[in-house]
């Protein structure tokens, strides 16, 4: 009889630091140690606090262990599987350094106590490649009620009333675009779901599909229904090895038990889903160019009207939402829409998905009600700023979104704040920034990912966002006026006029946000010549204090271009004119005698 449940996160950040050598481990040392019928080890999604993986969560008692190695293995089975003893030292604790704590369960801790999972409800609770432990979760319920007690247009209505927004982006309302599909009388529909994340630093759909993708099928299957559709493509990213295999076991799966295919739960209805991969492109997780490359065409996006949900995916009327979108579907139908609607905000209900990353002690993914403080998850969630620093900007929506500064470290976060303070939700990536960070070097770094993504196909995008990116540089070498400040900022809100697709109209939000928050640092690039921040190589200037300076002649013999001059146990000094700002000098200095202004 299994008395004690192992679950090891299996999800892609976990198992880039060995955690499935740490399952096979872990397996083999519990059938050595003779305990083969009482522990089970569960491979699942991930638990969300990727700083610490690989993650271990003992039950029944939910002993919380972090950072576990191979090597830990014999050690926990030994002492904690078969003496019943806690390994002390690789219980989480809170705070770095902290000799003895109570073993915390994972809903004690700072990081999740504040937490609402609903998307992520079942990532890190299931073994996401068994059908059964989805069902055993209340997995395909919602989907029985929808087709056996429920007529579509009922199904459309409960999407409106709770509210439900897109995850994806954009934030359309999800029933209303259902509802819109579902209007065109035609014989053939299609239901895609956009699983093309491509922000740099967000990896929510990733979790989601490697942790439950049986969610997204049974949301899939729930919105046939709804809009008359008996096809489903997922558009999912090649670059997700471990999503994209779960997925497919999960098809296959679903496909055995009779929950998509024909006739599903005998009600004379037919689904099936099949999976296409991505090959990178950026662009193509705009809608329209999604479909163009489903249909096994270049990806580019289409000019608008008509919309997909009139004329999508091979002329047909097509609904497309996001992982996280399809991922809270089967809990609002079996919760009701009332239960959704409850949390949140009034322009924006529910919860949302974050991945939290850059400067921040606890990188990971977090889900929060909409309305929570960015002070909130920056501080309670995600243990605040490391080392000290002073926190500068956090920066949401991937390239199309913007910076936020601290001085809107209170605002609640819903789609609608956002948009006023000169960002925007998008899919859910949280970058935070610290007092060493420059926000110049930020804006280029959006820019110079937004023209490698350009599809090319509108002028403004492909030449305008190229433009920027030159000023951009040319701004960071010190080479760029007052004047230019201006023209990016005109050359911006023209962009955001006149390019064919989103990605194009919200490239220039990381200029304009930064430009607006933090202009005081490009002037100090264009007037002073001078980086506040110490980043822009360019404009770095290494010198010695003449009081400090010991003379060992270390920097000397360090620098590669020979630019440091002097005598032993006297000051050396910088030739500026030879200097190549590498900063060797500065990191092999034991007495703190150089610095960079």
């Amino acid at each position: 009889m299994i008395r004690t449940h192992v679950l090891i996160c299996g999800g892609t950040g976990c198992s880039s630091s060995n955690s499935m050598l740490l399952v096979d481990r872990m397996e083999a040392e519990i059938v050595k140690q003779g305990l083969g019928d009482e522990v089970k080890v569960v491979r699942t999604g991930c638990f969300g606090l990727c700083a610490l993986g690989p993650v271990m969560i003992v039950y029944p008692e939910g002993t919380f262990y972090s950072r576990v190695t191979p090597d830990d293995v014999e050690e926990i089975v030994s002492e904690h599987f078969l003496k019943g003893r806690v390994v002390d030292r690789l219980v989480y604790r809170e705070t770095e350094g902290e000799e003895k704590v109570e073993v915390p369960s994972l809903q004690e801790t700072g990081f999740y106590k504040t937490q609402l999972r609903v998307a992520l409800h079942n990532c890190g609770l299931i073994d996401p490649e068994q059908i059964d432990e989805y069902i055993a979760m209340d997995g395909y319920a919602a989907l029985g009620k929808v087709l056996t007690t429920m007529t579509p247009e009922e199904v459309i209505q409960l999407m409106k009333d709770s509210g439900l927004r897109g995850r994806g982006g954009a934030g359309f309302p999800t029933g209303l675009k259902w509802e819109f599909a579902a209007k065109n009388k035609v014989p053939q529909k299609y239901v895609v779901c956009n699983a093309d994340e491509g922000d740099p630093g967000a990896f929510m759909d990733r979790s989601v599909l490697e942790g439950d993708p049986h969610a997204v099928l049974e949301a899939m299957a729930i919105a046939g229904y709804a809009i008359g559709a008996n096809k489903g493509y997922i558009y999912v990213r090649a670059e997700y090895p471990i999503a994209v295999k779960r997925l497919n076991i999960a098809i296959g799966q679903a496909r055995e038990y009779g929950l998509l295919g024909k006739n599903i739960f005998d009600t004379g209805f037919d689904f099936d889903i099949e999976t296409r991969l991505g090959a990178g492109a950026f662009v193509c997780g705009e809608e329209t160019a999604l479909i163009t490359s489903i249909e096994g065409n270049r990806g580019e996006p289409k000019a608008k009207p008509p919309f997909p949900a009139n004329k999508g995916l091979f002329g047909q009327p097509t609904i497309i939402n996001n992982v996280e979108t399809l991922a809270n579907i089967p809990q609002i139908i079996l919760k009701g829409p009332e239960w959704f609607a409850s949390m949140g905000t009034e322009d924006s209900k529910g919860t949302k998905v974050f991945a939290l990353g850059g400067k921040i002690v606890n990188t990971g993914l977090v889900e929060i009600p909409l309305g929570t403080t960015l002070r909130e998850i920056i501080y309670d969630i995600g243990g605040g700023i490391p080392n000290g620093r002073k926190f500068k900007a956090a920066q949401t929506g991937g390239p199309s979104g913007g910076c936020i500064p601290a001085k809107f470290l209170d605002t609640p976060i819903d789609y609608g704040n956002l948009t006023r303070i000169g960002s925007m939700m998008g899919s859910g990536g949280l970058i935070v920034m610290d007092d060493t960070t420059c926000m110049v070097d930020v804006a280029r770094f959006f820019l110079d990912f937004t023209v490698d993504e350009s599809c090319g196909k509108c002028t403004p995008c492909r030449i305008g966002t190229r433009r920027l990116l030159e000023m951009l540089d040319k701004i960071t070498s010190g080479n760029g006026t007052l004047e230019d400040l201006d023209k990016m900022e005109e050359l911006c809100n023209y962009i955001k006029a006149n390019a064919m697709c989103a990605l194009g109209q919200t490239a220039p939000n990381p200029v304009l946000s930064t430009l607006k928050h933090f202009r005081e640092e490009y002037e100090a690039h264009v007037v002073e010549k001078r980086c506040p921040a110490g980043v822009c190589k360019k404009l770095l200037r290494y010198e010695i204090l003449p009081d400090k300076c010991k003379g060992c002649t270390k920097c000397a013999r360090n620098c590669p271009v020979g630019a440091i001059s002097g005598k032993v146990k006297e000051p050396h000094v910088i030739d500026q004119s030879k200097c190549i700002k590498c900063g060797a000098c500065m990191e092999g200095c034991k007495f703190s005698a150089i610095i960079k202004k």
